[in-house]
């Protein structure tokens, strides 16, 4: 088991060293480099993330009554306009009780008419009655008895006004059930998905089982993106803050976007172990090509932009911690007299492929880049040698 250890570091240390040595023997004890030249670029920061494509103004139709379809006004696909008739459903027995019930209310409504003369003729014979009365000419029952017949009359006129309106209201009822066999689009849209046909049975229910979903429509304009960020980078995200969605259709073709909303609590999405929370997209160009909901997509979140920062590329600087006292310190490899120095640096943003330097370095600084095996076996002091063809450190040369 040694031996085979052994074995491997051996292999490791020669496919190091050899690109090295055999540097140092063409170079004259020089290490072969390329280099970059410090200079300003604009640095943009960013988190990345994936998610869907969806809909933001989106409405799905169902019906609260049970009946038959028996006609669709729409086709998937068809543009629609608030308040337009996309669908019927049979009407036939509401309307039926909604004939039925009008009859109620009419008759109702004679009754009334009838009380209403009979309390007159009453409140009539009452008044005559009255006279007599103080007159001395009827007896005091026959008096009480008009009286009772008048109060009993105005009770049972009361009784049938509520009786009307309890009609009227029942009539309401029928023609309110009776509309809602009519089905009209609550926005100007586009009808995404038709889930029924003509003669299926449309159930009022709010589980999904056939019947119970008519067809949705969407407004093309509202489509943004839902992506899920890490809860890790999601203290770097804000409102406002730009980013670029790539659709998985289009690879090559990003929309630019906005973060217009970040949830207020993480959950777990789908596909994922870790916590993260949903952040929307407003799309700013989302005609520039065509998109449809449901389309995965990543997006890039741009959280902090850094114009004219020296920077050098990520694989130049050299990261060493020390666990112990809890440090890390990032260096790079510069060409000074025709040697390599290592530097200590403080850095700054980053992107995939540029990291701000803050403080070690100066403008025009020929930084060592690569290659990455010499890059890694080199040592301050070492005499180096630009590889010819690299354009970038034409100014300095390198020794």
């Amino acid at each position: 088991m040694n031996k085979k250890l052994l074995l491997i570091i051996g292999i490791v240390l020669l496919v190091v060293a050899v690109p090295l040595i055999q540097a140092r023997m063409r170079g004259g004890g020089a290490v072969q480099v390329q280099v970059e030249a410090l200079a300003p670029r604009s640095i943009q920061s960013s988190v990345l993330a994936s998610g869907k494509l969806v809909h933001e103004e989106e409405v799905k139709l169902s019906t609260e009554e049970i009946g038959r379809v028996t006609a669709i006004y729409v086709d998937e696909g068809q543009k629609v306009a608030r308040g337009e008739l996309v669908l019927q459903i049979d009407d036939q027995r509401l309307r039926a009780a909604v004939d039925q019930q009008q009859a109620t209310v009419r008759m109702q409504e004679i009754a009334i008419q009838r009380q209403q003369l009979q309390v007159e003729n009453l409140r009539t014979q009452w008044n005559r009655m009255q006279g007599l009365h103080e007159r001395k000419l009827i007896d005091e029952d026959s008096f009480e008895t008009s009286s009772n017949n008048l109060e009993i009359a105005e009770v049972d006129l009361m009784s049938s006004r509520e009786s009307l309106e309890q009609a009227r209201a029942q009539l309401e009822q029928q023609e309110d059930r009776l509309s809602k066999t009519r089905v009209f689009s609550p926005i100007d849209g586009t009808v995404t998905t038709l889930d029924i046909k003509v003669g299926e049975t449309a159930i009022s229910s709010s589980t999904n089982i056939p019947g119970s979903s008519l067809m949705t429509i969407a407004n093309p304009a509202s489509i943004h993106t839902e992506v899920n960020v890490d809860e890790a980078d999601i203290a770097n995200v804000s409102i406002g803050q730009r980013a670029r969605v790539y659709a998985i259709a289009y690879p090559d073709q990003p929309v630019e976007g906005v973060v217009d909303s970040i949830a207020v609590s993480a959950k777990i999405a789908e596909g994922q172990q870790g916590q993260s929370f949903a952040i929307k997209i407003r799309l700013l160009e989302p005609d520039k090509i065509t998109l449809r909901p449901g389309m995965t997509c990543r997006a890039e979140i741009f959280t902090a932009t850094k114009e004219d920062a020296l920077a050098v590329p990520i694989q130049a600087i050299l990261v060493e911690e020390d666990l112990a006292a809890n440090e890390t310190r990032r260096d790079v490899y510069v060409v000074r007299g025709a040697r390599a120095e290592r530097v200590a640096v403080e850095t700054g943003l980053s992107d995939d492929t540029y990291q701000q330097i803050v403080s070690g370095l100066s403008a025009g600084d020929q930084v060592i880049t690569g290659p990455d095996r010499v890059l890694r076996a080199l040592r301050d002091g070492d005499r180096v040698i630009v590889a010819d063809g690299d354009a970038r450190n034409r100014r300095n040369g390198g020794g």
